[in-house]
């Protein structure tokens, strides 16, 4: 039976938060004995302290990460140990839905609806998914001169450090650690510190399941502290994150300073949605329209966050949108109903009605919402917002807003919607909405975007790779892509001596 309000705020009551870091094998405080707090976005006020993990916190956990990744003992563990220990990995997620699903809409403010079927769920199946994979990969026999033998190999590249957003905390955190754990690797994650209750939580159940104590570790702290020593430290191998851009160039730039560690990056994304007279569904478009920037509270990095409509068929498409998102205003996350909950902190709130008001200094209309509401609840909610009358040079055409705001602008012909949807440093995602199937075609292959949806928006799986082009970064996410990243390709030439 579905839980309702009721039982979600009695689970609330009594649910243990985990305060300490994870390194090999234990719980424990930051050796500075320093927290910090997360704070429940629908009421604004503090969950939990936290351990501010710091510079000799990686030290230990780098050194964790490397004893147990030299002694072998998951590294060259045979293809089936690894798969069997994280298939149940992912069967103790599942085992533990409404826990985790509990600390992450008490954490990032999202509604438990979404954290049930899709965060949790989602990274259950992630796990499960590089888990059947592992004995899939083969290596490589080249073909050579007789008396020659040659071979390509796939092994572990080391020590991963993996740091994840506080948009989607446990979906990325699988995304990331899922297909470094799968190759072989140690892996110390760091999650956002506006939240690491999910991360935290999990990294028990993998010593459940049966991963060796230090294979995973978790680190909680701040990204200018623990994650900067992470990035510089010249004994981690490789580094893969998912945030901001400006994070993201920030890690590069630690990379040259120390060993030149490999990095992937999946960054920030000012995604076109691009809606063509011919739309073969008007009603569809509109309802992927208005879930690609208002679901998750428009904290996505792939959201539909630029609406490119054609200007014959403008007032009817956003007269469409205008019903779903007026159906979708905020309310308390614990609420199975709700379908948008709250903004992740008060910081990204000031952020999004920042971006809101320089809309209106711009000259942008307020087409709809642009307000913060239930502001008698404590909490950071901002009702869905669309702006109309966008010209592309606004910053809120520009620039990544995380929120549930979208910019509409329009355009004549297909060249022109190109135009519109390249001219940004972005290139994560985009859509667009024909039923001329040439049209389709030559203007997805135009667009600069790592994925490209037609006729229907944030559509997928894990077959699929997810990631982006330009300043959205080079990190490929999902699928069996995904593994390369962490893997290093071994060449063996053996001369066999005549023959």
């Amino acid at each position: 039976m579905q839980k309702t309000l009721a039982d979600w705020q009695q689970l609330a009551s009594q649910v243990q938060l985990p305060t300490q870091s994870f390194i090999n094998g234990n719980y424990v405080n930051a050796l500075s004995g320093k927290t910090f707090a997360t704070v429940n976005p629908a009421t604004g006020q503090v969950l939990a302290q936290i351990a501010a993990c710091d510079s000799e916190d990686a030290d230990l956990a780098v050194a964790s990460a490397r004893q147990v990744f030299n002694k072998g003992t998951w590294s060259k563990a045979a293809p089936i140990q690894r798969k069997k220990a994280l298939i149940k990995f992912a069967a103790l997620i599942e085992a533990h839905l409404d826990e985790l699903a509990l600390l992450e809409t008490l954490d990032v403010g999202k509604p438990i609806s979404d954290s049930c079927a899709v965060d949790i769920r989602g990274a259950a199946r992630c796990i499960a998914w590089y888990g059947e994979a592992i004995d899939k990969r083969h290596d490589e026999l080249l073909p050579t001169e007789r008396g020659s033998l040659a071979m390509v190999t796939r092994e572990p590249v080391g020590v991963v450090a993996a740091i994840v957003p506080w948009n989607f905390p446990l979906l990325m955190t699988a995304w990331k650690i899922a297909p470094a754990l799968a190759a072989g690797n140690s892996v110390i994650l760091k999650p956002s510190e506006k939240s690491p209750l999910t991360a935290l939580r999990i990294a028990e159940l993998a010593v459940q399941a049966g991963i060796p104590e230090g294979v995973l570790n978790v680190l909680s702290g701040y990204g200018h502290t623990v994650g900067k020593a992470l990035a510089l430290h010249m004994d981690v191998d490789c580094a893969a994150f998912t945030g901001s851009t400006r994070t993201g160039r920030q890690i590069l730039q630690y990379s040259g300073q120390s060993n030149l560690k490999r990095v992937w990056l999946e960054c920030g994304g000012k995604s076109p949605n691009i809606v063509f007279a011919d739309c073969p569904d008007l009603d569809k478009a509109a309802a992927a329209s208005a879930f690609a920037i208002f679901y998750n509270q428009g904290e996505m990095c792939s959201a539909g966050s630029r609406l490119l409509v054609e200007a014959s068929i403008k007032e009817e498409l956003l007269a469409k949108i205008q019903q779903i998102g007026e159906s979708m205003f905020p309310r308390n996350p614990l609420d199975p109903e709700t379908k948008m909950g709250a903004i992740v902190d008060d910081i990204q709130l000031k952020s999004v009605l920042g971006y809101i008001e320089a809309g209106k200094e711009a000259g942008a209309n307020v087409f709809m919402g642009g307000k913060q509401v239930l502001t008698e609840t404590g909490g950071y909610f901002v009702e869905p917002t669309i702006f109309d009358s966008v010209k592309q040079s606004m910053k809120i055409a520009q620039e990544e807003i995380f929120g549930p705001v979208l910019s509409v602008l329009t355009f004549e012909n297909a060249e022109e919607a190109i135009n519109i949807a390249n001219d940004t440093i972005y290139g994560l995602a985009a859509g667009l909405w024909t039923r001329d199937i040439n049209k389709a075609h030559n203007t997805a292959k135009a667009i600069r975007a790592g994925t490209v949806w037609v006729n229907c928006y944030d559509e997928g799986d894990l077959t699929s790779p997810f990631g982006g082009y330009k300043q959205s970064g080079n990190g490929r996410d999902k699928s069996i892509h995904a593994l390369e990243k962490y893997e290093e390709l071994k060449t063996t030439w053996i001369k066999l001596g005549n023959s």
